[in-house]
């Protein structure tokens, strides 16, 4: 996932050079967005969200500040108030790493580009579905990847 990451901020810094955002809290948060399965462990296999704030504690209780732990909170719930633009970054990668296309998360991506770019939003969607679609068409070999671990516990 982190390398899906890497791909949007570095096509976001090129194509879209007002977009203000921190590249590197996008990466921390691709990184250990889900640090939480650890403990939950059938979360890496089964679906959940108890992994996401098991995760975001852990990272604050080893001195991670808040301002980067909260992508393993933040990472499925992309419509609140208090969201960012890394916060939805790290949640893109998050589904398109797996080819997962999440039209409301990637609308509010597509409004982030358009206040930062004054292009349209028209524009800005076609921009962002090519990105989407070149990553996506890579994640049958990430997903086989990650199957040869199987998940035992």
């Amino acid at each position: 996932m982190h390398d899906v990451a890497h791909q949007i901020v570095d096509w976001a810094g090129q194509h879209h050079p007002a977009l203000d955002f921190d590249c590197e809290a996008v990466l921390f948060g691709a990184a250990t967005h889900d640090l939480g399965k650890t403990v939950y462990s059938s979360e890496l296999s089964a679906a959940g969200s108890a992994h996401e704030e098991a995760g975001r504690a852990h990272l604050l209780s080893h001195g991670v500040s808040p301002r980067l732990a909260r992508f393993a909170g933040t990472h499925a719930s992309w419509t609140a108030p208090d969201i960012t633009v890394e916060d939805l970054l790290v949640s893109l990668a998050d589904k398109i790493w797996k080819n997962k296309r999440v039209r409301e998360l990637e609308d509010l991506v597509v409004t982030q580009l358009v206040v930062a770019s004054g292009g349209s939003a028209w524009e800005e969607f076609m921009a962002l579905d090519d990105l989407l679609g070149r990553i996506g068409d890579g994640a049958d070999e990430r997903l086989e990847f990650q199957a040869s671990y199987p998940v035992h516990g």
